[in-house]
Order: C-alpha cells, then structure tokens, then sequence
C-alpha cells in the first residue's frame, strides 16, 4: 500500500463511527479520557485557591464545591453551549456556530477561565489536524476556538449522540476536578473514587435539563466559583495552572 493509500485508510479510520458497534463506544472512551492531549488536567478552576484558604479541606468539603460547580456552571452554561455547538454543527450551521463560539468565550467570568478554554481550545484544534479532520473554512479563519467548540466539532465527526456527547463531557470535567481534589487536599484514590461515585449519580440528573435548554438558559450562577478563580490567578504557590 502506497503513502497515499494509507494516509486515506487513517484518516477513514478516524472519522467513522458505525452505530451499533463498538466504535461508538470507543470513540466516547477516547473522548472522554484524561489522557486526551488538551492540557485538562493543568487547571484546577479555582479549586486549589479553595483548598488553600482552608473552604475545602476534606472530603465533603470537595463534594459540596464539585457538586455546586457541576450544578451552577457546567450543566447551566458550559454544557448547553456544548449541545447548542453540536446541534449546529450537525445541521451544517457554521455561523451558528462560531456566534455560540464567541457567546462562549464572552460568558468566562476570569481572565484564568478564559485563557483555560482558549489554550485548551487551542490544543484540540491541533489534535484535528494530526487526526486529519479539517475544520469547516469559516472556523479555520477564527483565529481562537474555545474548548467546547473543538471537542463538539470532533464528537460530530465521530456521530456521537447529545446524550453521549454531554455525558462524557461531564465525566471529563469531573474526573479532571476530583484530580485536583485528591492532589491538591489532598485526598486517598479511594476517597477519589467515592467522589466520582457520588457525583456522576449527579451527572445523570442534569442531562435531560441541558439537553432541552434553549441557548437564552445558559448563564453562570456561581459567583463564588468566578472569585476563586480570580484570586488563584494571583496564589503565591500553584500546582495548577492561572
């Protein structure tokens, strides 16, 4: 097989996803993995600033902030600009889109959660290219994504449902935050697990809301979590990134 040739079978190979297989599950998988190169296990989202002032100190303590970020800002805004972003994308509405894009990156309440999704959105764009899928024309000449933009556009390509999609969304963000709780607290893995256990009960519930949130829902309500945020970008030690 030539270079050509096999050039051709990769970029199939990463591009199609046949419901009623194991691809789709797969793919899901990958998606969802924190080994997926986009940098999200560098942010603590203002957590750690949490963790140093003494407000989160233990497990419950990690329980009540996670639930409270899930609740608040994940499921009410970021979540539902993610299906809105795929819902576009499906129906080949790439200025729909972009403006989702943009409203998004409009709606990060801190120069750390901006700059989060930016660098994040940033480092997805450049795992497309070496996936071999090309972003739409329109979105090539954008000059920043955010990380909700790049990942919808990649759950499309793979036929992700919105179901699945904003699932292994969620699961990521909250595998992502229990990590920084159990470093930073810090916490035992097995505390971490009942965390995740606790939590994604959580994720279930708020599916079906964001699912059938209109794009005039998606607002932040956590004011807290805004504050957090704005003060770790200034926390004399870090392990995370600001």
């Amino acid at each position: 097989m030539d270079t050509a040739l096999k050039e051709l079978a990769v970029a199939q190979e990463f591009t199609t996803c046949v419901h009623g297989d194991a691809g789709v599950l797969l793919r899901l998988l990958q998606l969802a993995s924190p080994t997926l190169p986009v940098g999200a296990y560098s942010y603590s989202q203002g957590l750690e600033w949490a963790v140093d002032q003494g407000i989160v100190s233990n497990f419950d303590g990690a329980l009540r902030w996670i639930s409270d970020a899930l609740r608040d800002s994940m499921a009410n805004c970021e979540a539902v600009y993610l299906v809105h972003m795929l819902r576009s994308w499906r129906c080949g509405d790439i200025t729909s889109a972009i403006f989702h894009d943009e409203a998004f990156r409009a709606s990060r309440d801190t120069s750390e959660l901006r700059a989060e999704t930016l660098q994040m959105g940033f480092s997805i764009r450049q795992l497309l290219g070496q996936l071999r899928i090309t972003l739409p024309e329109e979105v090539s000449r954008v000059e920043q994504i955010s990380f909700p933009a790049g990942w919808s556009y990649l759950a499309h390509c793979w036929g992700l449902s919105e179901h699945d999609a904003v699932t292994a969304y969620l699961w990521s963000w909250l595998e992502n935050q229990v990590m920084a709780a159990v470093k930073s607290v810090p916490l035992g893995q097995s505390e971490g697990q009942r965390l995740l256990l606790e939590l994604s009960d959580q994720v279930s519930g708020h599916i079906e809301s964001i699912l059938n949130s209109s794009i005039e829902d998606a607002m932040n309500s956590l004011p807290g979590y805004a504050l957090a945020s704005c003060m770790h970008e200034t926390q004399y030690a870090r392990l995370f990134r600001s």
